[in-house]
């Protein structure tokens, strides 16, 4: 396994925030449907963003990369009836585009690895039966075929986003109107919010209402010139490195997203971090921490960077409302506590959340478990710890930041690779 060695190093300085992968998938899946030629920028090859590029090439689309642009011609998308998708390890790249194929009467297999054969698809198992397009199994591998009709679907909203997102990127696109309802309160809700915006940007419109969502069909996807925001889920790390220990900005970030992760913004605030925005500059300086509650069930992807926080914060933090860390690219909860834990924290964990009283952090040997948000958070702790750690693992960062170690050393990160 491969590994890397972290010597404890206060981090200062700038870091450029990196494109949205969030935004970024959503860009190209509507780039795909709109059957046009489309230019995304900025854009980062992270491995869950390759997949989703490999997706939109394995249904017909010319995608040409370079210089951080990313050009798609979908001129020739969905041209047959018989597909191969490989999600590789991305929970989005799967959810958005079973729904994508079956409103397109196409015949796909879908696979991946990892634990995405684990994570969940059952809801559209059962809904999608209801509605003309029949899934051969509800988990990794299947093939879906058949075609998505019109009409009323019903979904849970909190079980994850990703759900909600799929059907409101595909049923526009259907021979008539659907409505979209939530039978129970959407968790977050951020994502979904950045769905829609991309798609009012590809020229597709849907009313949104508390608990429902009025798509009207037979709409089409136009061309686009698409710039991807910063991403705020990414920035979180930096942003916690400078509350913890340093003196850090994250360049590149608007307060004015509707992602849901710009909540970190507020949150590190209340933990008593001296934060300022100025422009598009973010800046976190580390400043006396005391212990919060908080209610993940609209940031549940903050919570590693949150619980690494609250490992410096005087007092005791409360994470709550987020068993959907469960079913992450490990059990989030587990693993987070684990690494914490492994670090010198103490750390009591419950169904959905944790309990992380402020300890001195002693260093430690750290297994990442193929999670990318367990490696980026804990290179973070382990700087701030009073003696080495050893990440085991480490390289799983490429599914979404695959320049982070480099980002990292460029602002004093002190990181190096352990030859085995």
């Amino acid at each position: 396994m491969n590994q890397l060695q972290i010597t404890p190093a206060p981090l200062y300085g700038t870091v450029a925030a990196v494109p949205s992968k969030s935004d970024t998938h959503r860009a190209v899946i509507c780039a795909l449907l709109s059957r046009s030629h489309c230019r995304i920028h900025p854009v980062d090859l992270s491995m869950d963003i390759r997949a989703t590029i490999g997706a939109a090439e394995a249904f017909g689309a010319v995608c040409i990369y370079e210089n951080r642009t990313l050009t798609i011609d979908a001129s020739n998308a969905f041209a047959g009836k018989h597909f191969t998708v490989d999600c590789g390890e991305s929970g989005s790249t799967l959810r958005f585009l079973l729904p994508v194929s079956a409103a397109m009467g196409c015949t796909t297999e879908f696979t991946g690895r990892g634990r995405l054969p684990q994570r969940p698809i059952d809801l559209f198992y059962t809904l999608f039966q209801d509605h003309g397009a029949t899934m051969s199994a509800p988990h990794l591998p299947l093939t879906i075929s058949g075609r998505l009709q019109p009409g009323h679907y019903t979904i849970s909203g909190n079980v994850s986003s990703q759900f909600i997102t799929g059907l409101l990127l595909t049923l526009p696109l259907l021979p008539g109107d659907s409505v979209l309802t939530l039978s129970s309160p959407l968790q977050s809700s951020g994502y979904v919010d950045l769905t829609l915006q991309c798609m009012q940007k590809f020229g597709v419109h849907v009313a949104a209402h508390d608990k429902y969502y009025v798509i009207p069909g037979n709409q089409q996807y136009i061309c686009a010139d698409y710039t991807v925001e910063g991403d705020w889920s990414q920035a979180a790390f930096f942003l916690a490195a400078g509350a913890t220990g340093g003196d850090v900005t994250v360049s590149g970030l608007s307060l004015q997203s509707v992602q849901g992760d710009k909540h970190i913004f507020g949150l590190l605030r209340q933990f008593g971090a001296d934060i300022q925005a100025i422009h598009e500059q973010i800046r976190c300086v580390r400043a006396p921490l005391s212990g919060i509650d908080i209610d993940a069930s609209q940031i549940p992807d903050l919570v590693p960077a949150l619980a690494v926080i609250a490992a410096f914060a005087e007092g005791e933090t409360n994470i709550y409302n987020a068993a959907r860390l469960r079913l992450k690219e490990s059990d989030r909860i587990q693993t987070t506590c684990d690494a914490l834990q492994a670090l010198g924290c103490r750390v009591q964990q419950f169904a959905d959340g944790m309990k992380i009283t402020g300890t001195p952090l002693t260093g430690g040997m750290i297994d990442c478990c193929n999670d990318h948000r367990i490696a980026m958070s804990m290179s973070v702790a382990a700087s701030g710890a009073q003696s080495g750690s050893v990440l085991q693992g480490y390289s799983c960062v490429q599914k979404s930041y695959p320049d982070f170690f480099k980002d990292f050393q460029s602002i004093g990160g002190q990181c190096d690779v352990i030859d085995r």
